[in-house]
């Protein structure tokens, strides 16, 4: 069995369930390190297995003045650092099928945003690698007509089957219809079911609330409502999810991206 193919299989056998956990986006290569030695620390102490996750990039900011990240060349040889020092596997999202091919060498999952969730040649490319696909459900993606709305990403892990890896995962993300908050439904939890592999639940991002904070000097940044966390990842637990994403920072109030969850 190859190694992706192993972490999938250690991952869907895990209970209660595993973690996507660390900052939203990289500042700096000692931030990093710190944050991913204190979560292992805890993750260990407490046997719940770590996917170590951050972003090179934040590409659909609502401000162009947030901050974007410090890039894919830097961050990736952090990762790397990462990887080898805490032997964590590594998650981080991509948006092109450039940066598929780039962090396919370093990752062990490559996640597709929300946004680019139906995305089919970034899924296939994405499916290629032989790594495992992490697919967010879009915002988009009305939770309304029952079991019908998530055939948007029943369709999508099967696009990744299709391209040949059985390696694929869904990610419940929350619900937008433009009113600058995400709406939790819990029945998606069970009616992604229908795409067939594990669902993760996005604690912090189902709880964002975009361009609800104005920011010195122009622009506006995410808000969210951070005292629901422990509610929301104690009703997914309790619906049996596998895994649970969460994003952690040492110093919220000062976090450059998504503080608010």
């Amino acid at each position: 069995m190859d190694l992706p193919s192993m972490l999938y299989s250690q991952l869907k056998a895990v209970e209660p369930f595993f973690l996507l956990a660390d900052p939203n986006v990289i500042e700096s290569e000692e931030h990093i390190m710190k944050m991913a030695n204190h979560t292992n620390t805890i993750t260990s102490r407490v046997g719940i297995p770590l996917v170590f996750k951050s972003s090179f990039v934040k590409a659909n900011r609502t401000s162009s003045k947030s901050f974007g990240g410090l890039g894919m060349v830097e961050v990736l040889k952090i990762l790397e650092k990462v990887k080898v020092a805490y032997d964590l596997p590594i998650v981080i999202d991509v948006h092109d099928s450039i940066q598929v091919r780039l962090v396919g060498r370093i990752v062990d999952i490559i996640q597709i945003t929300a946004f680019l969730c139906r995305q089919t040649d970034l899924l296939v490319v994405a499916a290629k690698t032989g790594k495992i696909v992490h697919i967010k459900k879009g915002q988009f993606c009305a939770p309304s007509m029952g079991i019908l709305s998530c055939y948007v990403m029943a369709n999508s892990a099967e696009k990744v089957r299709l391209a040949g890896n059985p390696n694929v995962m869904v990610c419940e993300r929350g619900t937008m219809f433009g009113y600058n908050d995400f709406i939790v439904d819990p029945r998606n939890l069970e009616w992604m079911r229908e795409a067939n592999c594990p669902i993760v639940a996005n604690i912090t991002h189902i709880l964002q609330q975009p361009a609800r904070k104005k920011l010195d000097g122009g622009g506006v940044a995410s808000g969210g409502l951070r005292e629901l966390i422990p509610c929301i990842v104690r009703a997914a637990v309790a619906i049996g999810v596998d895994g649970i994403f969460m994003e952690v920072h040492d110093d919220p109030l000062s976090a450059p991206v998504d503080g608010s969850t």
